[in-house]
């Protein structure tokens, strides 16, 4: 190249970059605008999607190997993903009141799903600080705490689980009864609120999800999807529980064993309708013949148990992922996106298989690990990721202080608007508690409680009968296959999160007895929970 072609090629060059720092700092400018602009408007909207049972390894965002997302990774594309999200308590009614109220189980008072547990509506709750501060509040789907809802200016509900196709619902305290996939009916009433609503004040919207929890039964639509593919194995789909204790060898929650005829749909649903059954009996009737001539035994059974339960949860929540696409299309439509918080999580993680299992409970990571995606676009950066150690018990500090609402003392989490912003506090937590209580009961996990840091797992299974220790090298182990409580190498870790786990429960004021309605003999039934739906046919083909 000629000096003078240099010179030229250099010109052109810092033109580019001029024209390219100009370009980037009119989106910045647009970006600040647009944040004024939000907060000219006022507190900002907030539209929490929940679902329930959503594995965060079922999602694009986290990395599926086995399914897409794309309206999911829509949030965390434009929003911030958080890596490290962990629930208090592993189970559906529990987690939601948690979310609720921003206390631990044993202060809230719904530590189990059992029959003795009823949510006491009279407690503080941040939907009810919301609306004492002006907003207009909403609660549609799943709801799954027994009394009615407090704090909502309109609610519509399941009752119990609720059913995935013509759902029973009570609208506002009246029963009421609807046709269709329950998913796109809870979206379809969402958006009909949204539609309605005082346009004058800012709104929460709780849209929340019955898909994809057991027993996994998909749109009608999505009833062939994957038909022709087959669902990678986990690695762990016939683990032996070695290298742990009791507790994991008497439980009762794997794909081999516990599995139903009406979890594996060798048997329809009572609720669908004549149309519906139609489709379904040709969606399944010939897998399902073959299936019986085949006489599968061992491994091959297991095999087809997973693949048979694993496609019919991937279907739920394509019918998830479409109801958040059109959520946030109707926002970004209506001129509302700007300034709304959008969040979508679940009540707690999954087992797809690993370790044999389906079902939660457990405060091993892909049960105590929920899905969190936040977007909010007149405060938060597009593509952020966090691997701050956050919880559901941040939720709602989160949701008020976004809000300008004071944050109540007695609540035990911290709000994250910090972290959405870009900076996580030096002094966040590090280290979080678990506490689980639902035993006797279904699946047979033993209580247990523990704490959890950046690397070190440590797990007190307290029940008598049992009376262990477990603890984990998540960098050495992350698939938390072998305990090493008991080896000395660990000795001065173990110690270190011994000193930290009774640190916690005193900070937490987690009473040495568990509260009193968890205490109850096997089989013992209470006042409490109905609506639950026909209770699943236990006999399957076992392995």
């Amino acid at each position: 190249m000629t000096p003078r072609s240099e010179s030229r090629g250099s010109r052109m060059f810092c033109w580019i970059c001029y024209l390219a720092v100009a370009a980037l700092s009119a989106v910045a400018a647009l970006r600040s605008e647009s944040a004024a602009a939000a907060e000219a408007k006022g507190p900002p909207n907030i539209v929490f999607i929940f679902s329930d049972d959503h594995a965060y390894q079922a999602i694009g965002a986290y990395g599926s190997a086995i399914n897409q997302t794309p309206n999911l990774d829509r949030i965390a594309k434009e929003g911030m993903l958080f890596k490290n999200c962990y629930v208090t308590n592993s189970i559906c009614g529990p987690s939601r009141a948690v979310i609720l109220t921003g206390k631990y189980s044993h202060l809230n008072g719904f530590p189990t799903n059992g029959a003795f547990e009823r949510f006491d509506g009279a407690q503080q709750t941040f939907p009810k600080l919301l609306k004492a501060a002006g907003y207009q509040t909403a609660i549609v789907g799943k709801w799954h705490l027994v009394s009615d809802p407090t704090g909502f200016d309109y609610w519509h509900i399941l009752p119990g689980q609720g059913a995935y196709y013509n759902p029973p619902m009570i609208d506002n305290g009246k029963q009421v009864k609807h046709t269709g996939y329950t998913t796109e009916i809870i979206t379809d009433l969402s958006l009909q609120w949204l539609e309605g609503r005082d346009k004058t004040k800012p709104f929460l919207l709780m849209c929340q999800h019955k898909a994809p929890h057991r027993s996994w039964e998909p749109a009608i639509k999505y009833l062939n999807k994957y038909d022709e593919v087959t669902i990678p194995e986990p690695d762990t789909l016939f683990d032996d529980y070695s290298g742990r204790g009791k507790a994991e060898h008497t439980q009762d929650m794997t794909i081999e064993k516990t599995m139903t005829e009406q979890d594996l749909k060798l048997v329809f649903p009572k609720t669908l309708n004549a149309e519906q059954e139609k489709a379904w009996h040709a969606a399944y009737d010939a897998e399902n013949e073959a299936f019986r001539k085949a006489n599968l035994q061992g491994a091959d059974l297991v095999r087809w148990k997973y693949q048979r339960y694993i496609k019919d949860y991937l279907r739920c929540i394509d019918s998830v992922d479409e109801s958040v696409g059109r959520v946030l299309d109707y926002l970004d439509k209506n001129g509302l996106a700007e300034n709304t918080i959008v969040v979508y999580a679940a009540d707690q993680g999954f087992y797809l298989g690993e370790h044999g299992w389906f079902d939660k409970r457990w405060f091993y990571e892909q049960s105590v690990k929920t899905p969190f995606l936040v977007r909010w676009p007149a405060k938060i950066k597009p593509g952020q990721v966090s691997e701050a150690m956050v919880a559901n018990l941040d939720f709602p500090e989160t949701f008020l202080d976004t809000a300008g609402v004071s944050v109540p003392g007695d609540m035990q989490g911290r709000s994250l608007l910090p972290i959405l912003q870009g900076t996580t506090p030096p002094d966040w937590r590090t280290t979080f508690y678990y506490h689980y209580y639902e035993y006797p009961g279904p699946h047979s996990v033993r209580r247990h409680y523990g704490v959890i840091d950046s690397r070190y797992k440590l797990m007190n299974f307290y029940e008598p009968d049992v009376a262990e220790w477990e603890m984990f090298d998540l960098q050495a182990d992350p698939k938390e296959l072998k305990s090493v409580y008991s080896d000395p190498s660990y000795a001065k870790e173990r110690a270190r999160l011994e000193a930290e786990l009774a640190r916690l429960r005193a900070e937490l004021k987690v009473p040495e007895q568990d509260p009193p309605q968890t205490l109850r003999k096997p089989g013992q039934k209470g006042p409490g929970q109905k609506g639950q739906g026909p209770k699943a046919k236990r006999k399957a083909p076992q392995a």
